[in-house]
């Protein structure tokens, strides 16, 4: 079925009536590394190629419940690795757009949200947090900081191995601050932490640090691509979160400060996938796409264009179009980046994976896209 059949929707929503629930606001932790909090792909990787960047990124994944959804994903991620036709084509990591484990990111439910379900996962995973990582449960008498179990898992000194982790052998991760970048030959990956409450809210400190980023990332403008992960997604058309006019602010804001926007923004939070590209004043057009369909039980659907209770008339939501989406099946993202000559670009793939596992079934290609990075 074709996606103008499904739905006829071209523009994102908010939703109408939905709480702004900010007392839900986490103090952030102390980071674990140095200021400018970088961390080196050839760090982790050292045989890491210079021509060609290639990695999953997915989000949401963390399950209470129907867990068989979030080994599919994982299953099927694992599959690509293992059988690539060639090794240039293998994924080198997994980027995680957030909730890694619902629903107060509990170091106690890793081992079955995260760590079991990842465990033939070749590559190495780093993470962005999302806003149940850091969301703590007042029912917990042990009353733990916000987001310890994550730091535990990403932000260690050194990658050691980890008890939770128990029989798989995944060690640690050494990301510097729960919002970091990741800085590769092809690609500076900007990663934000947008906290606990529903749309979203980032602190002066972050946003600082993020405007001095982008600042830095301009002077390599035609060497690397500039891309942004924050979890809580700026622009939306499903009917659990809409759009989060908080995260558009806060965009806005900085990419006018900086004097530059990114190539293009991931995020996470609402469970589908979306395709949306915003059209600038200048021409610029930057993807905005949303990968939250990892693993979690509930997908979000695409709201009805004559549904009242999902608004798209803002001009907030001007020059903004979904291209395409996927809101009733689970699935990921592969990106590739290559350049050869002038032909400096970011290549799209998001695969969906069927509920229900059969021999000889597996991912499907469901969206390609690709974006331009000569400048």
């Amino acid at each position: 079925m074709s996606f103008q059949q499904r739905n006829p929707r071209i523009r994102p929503v908010f939703k109408r009536g939905a709480p702004d629930d900010q007392e839900k606001f986490k103090p952030l932790p102390s980071p674990t590394g140095t200021y400018p909090y970088h961390l080196d792909l050839k760090q982790i990787l050292p045989g890491a190629p210079n021509h060609k960047l290639v990695f999953h990124m997915t989000g949401d994944t963390g399950s209470l419940r129907a867990p068989d959804f979030q080994r599919a994903v994982a299953k099927e991620m694992t599959k690509q690795y293992d059988k690539t036709a060639t090794e240039a084509d293998r994924p080198q990591f997994m980027f995680h757009l957030g909730d890694v484990v619902y629903n107060f990111g509990q170091e106690e439910r890793y081992y079955d949200q995260f760590f079991f379900p990842y465990q033939h996962y070749p590559a190495p995973v780093f993470a962005i947090p999302g806003n149940h990582d850091g969301d703590i449960d007042p029912l917990d008498p042990r009353k733990p900081e916000s987001l310890a179990a994550f730091r535990k898992v990403f932000c260690d000194t050194e990658s050691r191995p980890l008890a939770i982790a128990r029989d798989t052998g995944r060690k640690s991760n050494v990301q510097p601050n729960v919002y970091w970048t990741l800085k590769t030959p092809m690609a500076d990956i900007i990663g934000l932490y947008s906290n606990v409450p529903k749309f979203g809210t980032i602190t002066p400190q972050q946003k600082e640090w993020f405007i001095n980023e982008l600042k830095t990332a301009a002077e390599y403008r035609n060497e690397k691509a500039i891309i942004l992960c924050i979890h809580h997604a700026p622009y939306s058309a499903d009917i659990n979160h809409g759009s989060s006019l908080n995260m558009q602010l806060f965009l806005n804001d900085t990419f006018n400060e900086a004097g530059i926007r990114p190539d293009i923004v991931f995020s996470g939070h609402v469970h589908n996938y979306q395709r949306l590209h915003k059209t600038y004043p200048d021409g610029q057009v930057v993807p905005f796409i949303v990968s939250g369909a990892g693993g979690y039980a509930d997908l979000h659907p695409i709201a009805d264009p004559l549904d009242p209770a999902f608004p798209d008339n803002s001009n907030m939501l001007d020059n903004v179009e979904l291209q395409n989406y996927c809101d009733d099946a689970h699935g990921f993202l592969k990106i590739t980046l290559t350049k050869d000559g002038n032909d400096f670009k970011l290549e799209g793939q998001y695969y969906t994976v069927p509920d229900i596992m059969i021999d000889n079934d597996g991912a499907v290609l469901f969206d390609s896209f690709t974006v331009n990075l000569n400048k």
